[in-house]
């Protein structure tokens, strides 16, 4: 039979050596052997069993290898599962069915030291020291065995590997969450940690506005575009870049010489074509076969008339007035000084100043449901504080590609009100779509990214 333990300063010695062995073990299994045997060095006993709820009877003292399916850990398993409090247990505690078994397999008394904290509890892993020996314990001996306890807990945690996610672990912390709370005695749904995570998910399910931003500027919503009437060379330019002009004010010339000579051969046939029909008419009076000849040289002469008809329209042509009142917009007058232009190719534009648009280009990737009348708002670079209100007026069916390689869907939006802004300023442009959940708005484009990337 064992001899009680006297307390004193030798089982404080015993216990800050396990201590300091604890510490520096290698492995959790080399702590589980010291659990069941090296604990005899601070109070007797005969018989010691270790047992967590994920690992079940892990170790037994004076046992190299468990068998679990044997009787004897079959039943110590059903005794530690319904254990939670540090104290003596017997066979009387046990109750039937448990504590009709209790004599055919541990000593008279026993005494369980839990080895458990809130983490633990949370996650399913929690456990206990199970001794039994003849005589009953001691509460010195208790209160040393319960700092052994906390000993082996701060290196179970120490020692306890990242726990990867499982059905099981799953499925008991899904019981963790429904179960009543053993402190307060509050439900679930009562709990802080429910609360909270009520409240996150409200945040997440609020609507919002789904926006995206794209390049925009101010543009001329109705510009009259003034191209080139003729095949020529512009020789001057009246106007400057955004300058105001009136409605038949000159706006450029093309270079006349071309077209004056043109014009004087073209008049010199038609003289000649004129001539010709003359003397013909005169030779017809006494040359019968003279006559035959007016017919063809009268439609040579209309020929010559429409051609030179034609060349003084094209000289009028070349100088180019204003369609109407408005602001100029071209470019650098000397880029195109001298530089042959073709028939129909824009030259300029002639916008009023009130009446605007704002015009934006969405990304590919960046392409939501844009209805039209939704919000949009432009953002000049020139004047971020001050945004343009406008109205989204249509988006284009297909994508662009735009002078940078990119493709890219035109918005054009008009404006709420008019504006102090001057045509040409860029910025960015806010577009709002549909209302969407919170919690899509943050993970649209990630979600869009890892779909690309994945392929589904």
């Amino acid at each position: 039979m064992e001899a009680a333990a006297q307390p004193g300063s030798s089982g404080i010695t015993a216990l800050l050596d396990l201590a300091h062995r604890a510490r520096h073990v290698e492995d959790g299994v080399e702590l589980d052997f010291m659990a069941v045997n090296s604990t005899h060095a601070l109070v007797p006993y005969r018989q010691a069993a270790l047992w967590f709820a994920d690992r079940k009877v892990c170790a037994l003292s004076g046992v190299t290898q468990i068998e679990a399916n044997a009787p004897y850990a079959q039943w110590l398993e059903r005794v530690c599962r319904v254990q939670r409090a540090v104290g003596p247990i017997d066979a009387k505690l046990l109750g039937s069915p448990l504590g009709d078994e209790w004599a055919d397999w541990l000593p008279a008394h026993g005494l369980w030291i839990p080895l458990t904290s809130e983490s633990r509890e949370a996650n399913g892993t929690h456990g206990g020291l199970l001794l039994a020996r003849d005589i009953p314990w001691l509460e010195d001996e208790i209160v040393l065995l319960t700092e052994w306890a906390d000993v082996l807990q701060h290196a179970y945690e120490a020692k306890r590997p990242a726990q990867a996610w499982t059905l099981a672990s799953f499925r008991t912390g899904v019981r963790n969450v429904f179960a009543r709370n053993a402190e307060t005695g509050k439900p679930w749904w009562k709990r802080r940690g429910t609360v909270a995570a009520a409240l996150i998910l409200l945040v997440l399910l609020f609507p919002v506005r789904l926006t995206v931003l794209a390049p925009g500027e101010l543009v001329p919503a109705n510009p009259a575009v003034i191209r080139s009437p003729l095949d020529g060379v512009i020789e001057q330019f009246h106007v400057k870049p955004n300058e105001r002009v009136k409605k038949d004010q000159p706006l450029f010339d093309f270079d006349e010489a071309q077209l004056a000579s043109r014009r004087a051969v073209a008049e010199q046939a038609l003289s000649t074509a004129e001539a010709e029909y003359r003397q013909a008419l005169q030779q017809a009076l006494s040359d019968g076969k003279s006559k035959n000849l007016l017919a063809s040289l009268q439609g040579k002469i209309e020929e010559r008339r429409a051609e030179t008809e034609f060349l003084r329209g094209q000289v009028d042509r070349s100088r180019v007035v204003a369609p109407r009142d408005g602001i100029a917009l071209f470019d650098d007058p000397g880029e195109w000084i001298g530089r042959p232009v073709a028939t129909g190719e824009r030259v300029m534009r002639i916008a009023s100043p009130d009446d605007v648009d704002v015009e934006a280009w969405l990304a590919v990737g960046d392409a939501i449901q844009l209805d039209a009348g939704t919000n949009a708002q432009l953002f000049l670079s020139a004047d971020p504080l001050s945004p343009v209100d406008a109205r989204i007026r249509y988006v284009s069916y297909e994508a662009v590609q735009r002078p940078d390689g990119n493709y890219a869907y035109r918005v054009r939006a008009t404006l709420d009100e008019k504006t102090g802004q001057r045509v040409g300023l860029r910025g960015t442009a806010k577009l709002s779509g549909r209302r969407v959940p919170l919690v899509y708005w943050v993970l649209r484009r990630p979600l869009a990214a890892i779909r690309q990337f994945l392929g589904w």
